[in-house]
């Protein structure tokens, strides 16, 4: 079992756990993940690696089903079930030149490890953040140490944009910008191969089919890219976003949501008491 280090709680349904896994850390790279298990009876989770060091690994989880309720409600000293990583294949980290990172709601965890080590490698970051509202844009002052300009939209009209392709699109136009990434949820990830088309600078994305055992194979994280199957656990999970079938892979993320939100209600009527512990540490 996994020890739990550290919890905080981001925002509403946004958490942030550091798990002692050594074995993971020692070998962890940007735009990897791992898989882990609450308990027995939970799901196996897919979670992008948003920091590490030389004994523990951190990640950020977005309450979205059981499985990840499971997760978010963990406290400092409990114990993860099953967690096996590093998986997937690493972004590939090269001097580019200038690359502008978007990071949305949980992507901007991994978001940052991929900030700071393309900026090791000598390139000039740009970091756009895409959050629900301010309190969803966490860790600001870490990617102010790691890029060169910082900007924020939240879609509650706080912000002078509500989403990041208003800043993408005047950055692309006032400089020139060599790469691109967008991690996060699937929407914003196309929106942004959107505003990044026309200009055709490579963007890249990582993908958040669905998944099980994140080796190939199960098959259940195939996914269409420039027309070819692909296995978001292993020949990715980081794609050229202008090839991506878009379309496909929103069809088939919802494969299972009717189901995702009747197993959700039944086990919060079964756990209620958990759910009322957690808002009263939120609001106490």
């Amino acid at each position: 079992m996994y020890e739990v280090l550290e919890r905080e709680a981001l925002a509403p349904g946004l958490v942030l756990l550091k798990i002692m896994a050594p074995a993971v850390a020692q070998k962890a790279m940007p735009g990897q993940f791992i898989i882990a298990r609450a308990d027995e009876f939970a799901e196996r989770i897919p979670l992008s690696l948003a920091d590490w060091d030389e004994e523990s690994v951190t990640v950020i989880v977005q309450d979205v089903g059981v499985s990840t309720r499971k997760l978010s409600y963990l406290r400092k000293g409990d114990l993860i079930q099953n967690l096996a990583g590093p998986l997937g294949t690493p972004s590939k980290i090269e001097k580019y030149g200038t690359a502008a990172i978007v990071g949305g709601c949980f992507g901007i965890g991994p978001g940052y490890a991929l900030a700071r080590s393309l900026k090791d490698a000598g390139n000039r970051v740009m970091y756009i953040v895409e959050a629900r509202n301010e309190g969803w844009a966490f860790w600001l002052d870490k990617l102010e140490k790691v890029s060169e300009s910082l900007v924020v939209s939240c879609s509650d009209g706080s912000t002078e944009d509500c989403n990041a392709n208003g800043p993408l699109e005047r950055l692309l136009l006032s400089q020139k910008i060599d790469r691109v990434y967008a991690i996060g949820c699937t929407f914003m990830m196309m929106e942004i191969s959107k505003v990044t088309e026309p200009f055709g600078i490579p963007t890249r994305v990582s993908l958040m089919p669905l998944m099980v055992d994140g080796t190939g194979m199960c098959g259940a994280c195939r996914c269409s890219v420039e027309g070819k199957v692909q296995f978001g656990c292993v020949d990715g999970p980081e794609f050229d976003g202008h090839k991506v079938d878009w379309k496909l892979l929103i069809e088939r993320m919802r494969s299972y949501l009717d189901e995702e939100m009747v197993a959700l209600d039944l086990w919060e009527r079964e756990n209620w008491h958990l759910a009322l512990g957690q808002k009263m540490k939120i609001f106490a």
